[in-house]
C-alpha cells in the first residue's frame, strides 16, 4: 500500500465505509470546481459530518503524510478546492447546520456547509441581515465565503466577509481543533488569528464552526438603473457618485457585452440602446432618507452624462433584475467555449483609467474582454473568452497585460476571489520576497509538512517580479 492508500483504508475504519468515497467515478467530480484550474481525480474524498470526522481526517493524513484539500461548494474561481496533487478531498457540505441566532446580541453560530442565501433568509425573517452577498449566494457555502474573504455588491456600503467573522472553530494539521474568536461585540486579547484564518484559502486549517456578525435589517431598498452611451460615461459616473460622499449599497457596472447577455436572458430587464449600465441601490431604515439617497445618486449620474436614470418601481422588478445578473459568470460561460475570470481591484477613482485599458488589451490583442462588476469598490470582473486553443497564448497575454494595468494603477490582483491556483504564479508581481517568505512561515507555523490545500497561494517556482517593468 502507499502512504494515500493506507490513510483511506484507516479512515474506513475510523469513520465507516459510507462516509470515505473511492470509486474513481464518484471521486471526478472533486477535481473540478468553476474555474478553469485543471485538477487531478482525487484518489478518496472523506464526506464529513462533525467537526470530530474532520479533527480524524487531519490526523490521519498529517500521520502518513498525505495532502488534504477542502471543499464545500465549489464555486471558487481560481481553483481553490481544486486538488492539483493526488489527495484526500474533505467535503463538508453535510456540516450544514444553524447551531444559533442570537437576535438580543446580533449573532449566528453555523457550521460552514450552510448556504450563504440561507442564511440570508433566516435571518432577515428575525429582522437582521448578513451583508456579504456573493452572487453565488444560493450555491455556495459559508466556509467557502470566509475561506476566501467573499464580499459581493453590497460590500461598498458594509464590507468583506471578515468584517462579520467573530470567530471560528477550526481543525489543524495533526488534528487538533482550536477555538479563535469572540462572541462579543468587541475583543483584542492576543493575535487577531480570526482575521488571519479569514482568507486564508483552506491553506491553514479547515472550518468546522462560524460565529458571525449580524446587523439590523434596513427594510428600505431604491434600485436605480442608470444608462450610458458609453462605458467611459458610466466609470466616470461611478468616480462621481463617490466623490460625492455618497454611500449607496452597491454600485454594479455593466458593459455592453454583459448588457447583451442580461437581455438575451431577459430582453425587458434593462433599458433599450444603453451601451453601459450601472445598477445602484441605496438601502436604510427611514424612508425618507433612502428617497434622498436615491436622489441624489441618480443626480449625480445625470450630470456624468447619463441617457437615463430609471428606478425599480416593484420588488419583482427588482428582483428580475437581479435574477439574471446573478448569473452573468455562468451566462458568459454559455457564449465561448473557454472562459477565464479576473477579479481585479483599482482605487475607486481609477474605475475610468482600468476601463480604458481592458479596452485597449481586449483591442490589440483581439480578445473578448467583458467586463462587470462591483464598481463602487474598483473591483471589476473581467473576463477573457475564447473559442480555440490556439488562442490561449494571447489570451495569457492579454491577463499578464491586466494585471500589470491594475498593479501600476494602484491596484491588486483579487479583491474576493482568492489567490488560489490560477493566481498563483503573479503573487509576486504584487508583494515583494520578504512579505511572500512571512508569509510563508506562517503556513509552516499551521501547517509544518505542507500537507493542507499544496500549491495555492504559493507558486512552487514562484514568478518573477512586476517590480520595474
Amino acid at each position: 500500500m502507499n502512504a494515500i492508500e493506507r490513510a483511506l483504508l484507516r479512515l474506513e475504519r475510523t469513520l465507516g465505509a459510507s462516509k470515505v468515497l473511492t470509486d474513481r467515478a464518484a471521486c471526478e467530480p472533486y477535481a473540478r470546481d468553476e474555474s478553469e484550474a485543471e485538477g487531478v481525480v482525487p484518489p478518496g474524498v472523506v464526506r464529513v459530518a462533525s467537526a470530530a470526522d474532520v479533527a480524524a481526517v487531519l490526523a490521519v493524513c498529517d500521520d502518513e503524510r498525505v495532502t488534504v484539500v477542502p471543499r464545500g461548494g465549489a464555486t471558487g474561481r481560481t481553483g481553490g478546492a481544486v486538488p492539483v496533487v493526488p489527495s484526500v478531498v474533505i467535503d463538508t457540505l453535510a456540516l450544514n447546520a444553524v447551531k444559533d441566532v442570537d437576535r438580543a446580541n446580533r449573532t449566528a453560530v453555523v457550521e460552514p456547509g450552510v448556504l450563504t442565501g440561507a442564511l440570508h433568509s433566516l435571518v432577515e425573517a428575525e429582522g437582521l441581515f448578513f451583508p456579504p452577498d456573493p452572487l453565488s449566494a444560493e450555491w455556495c457555502c459559508l466556509g467557502g465565503n470566509v475561506a476566501e474573504n467573499a464580499g459581493g455588491p453590497r460590500a461598498f456600503k458594509y464590507g468583506v466577509t471578515r468584517e462579520y467573522t467573530l470567530g471560528v472553530e477550526c481543525a489543524l494539521m495533526g488534528g487538533s481543533v482550536v477555538r479563535a474568536g469572540h462572541r462579543t461585540s468587541k475583543g483584542v486579547a492576543g493575535y487577531d488569528l480570526t482575521a488571519l484564518l479569514v482568507g486564508s484559502e483552506g491553506t491553514l486549517g479547515v472550518f468546522t464552526e462560524l460565529t458571525l456578525r449580524l446587523v439590523p435589517l434596513p427594510g428600505e431598498v431604491r434600485t436605480l438603473v442608470a444608462s450610458f452611451a458609453t462605458l467611459d460615461d458610466a466609470g466616470a459616473a461611478v468616480a462621481a457618485v463617490v466623490a460625492r460622499g455618497l454611500t449607496p449599497r452597491c454600485i454594479e457596472l455593466i458593459d455592453d457585452v454583459c448588457c447583451g447577455v442580461m437581455r438575451a436572458n431577459d430582453p425587458a430587464v434593462l433599458p433599450p440602446g444603453a451601451h453601459a449600465v450601472l445598477v445602484i441601490e441605496c438601502d436604510g431604515r427611514h424612508p425618507g432618507a433612502v428617497d434622498d439617497e436615491a436622489e441624489r445618486v441618480a443626480d449625480a449620474c445625470l450630470d456624468a452624462r447619463a441617457t437615463a436614470v430609471e428606478r425599480a418601481r416593484t420588488p419583482e422588478a427588482r428582483e428580475a433584475l437581479w435574477s439574471v445578473r446573478k448569473v452573468m459568470s455562468r451566462a458568459l460561460r454559455a457564449t465561448a467555449r473557454y472562459k477565464l475570470s479576473e477579479d481585479v481591484v483599482v482605487p475607486r477613482t481609477r474605475v475610468p483609467d482600468l476601463l480604458r485599458a481592458v479596452r485597449a488589451i481586449a483591442e490589440s490583442e483581439r480578445v473578448v474582454m467583458p467586463a462587470y462588476g462591483h464598481a463602487g469598490d474598483g473591483n471589476l470582473h473581467v473576463n477573457l473568452l475564447w473559442n480555440d486553443d490556439s488562442e490561449r497564448p494571447k489570451v495569457h497575454r492579454a491577463i499578464e497585460r491586466l494585471f500589470r494595468a491594475t498593479l501600476d494603477l494602484g491596484g491588486t490582483l483579487t479583491g474576493e476571489h482568492g489567490i488560489g491556483v490560477l493566481k498563483a504564479p503573479y503573487l509576486a508581481w504584487e508583494q515583494s520576497p520578504e512579505l511572500i517568505d512571512l508569509q510563508r512561515r506562517v503556513k509552516a507555523a499551521f501547517d509544518p509538512h505542507g500537507l493542507l490545500n499544496p500549491e495555492k497561494i504559493f507558486a512552487p517556482g514562484g514568478a518573477p517580479s512586476h517590480r520595474g517593468c
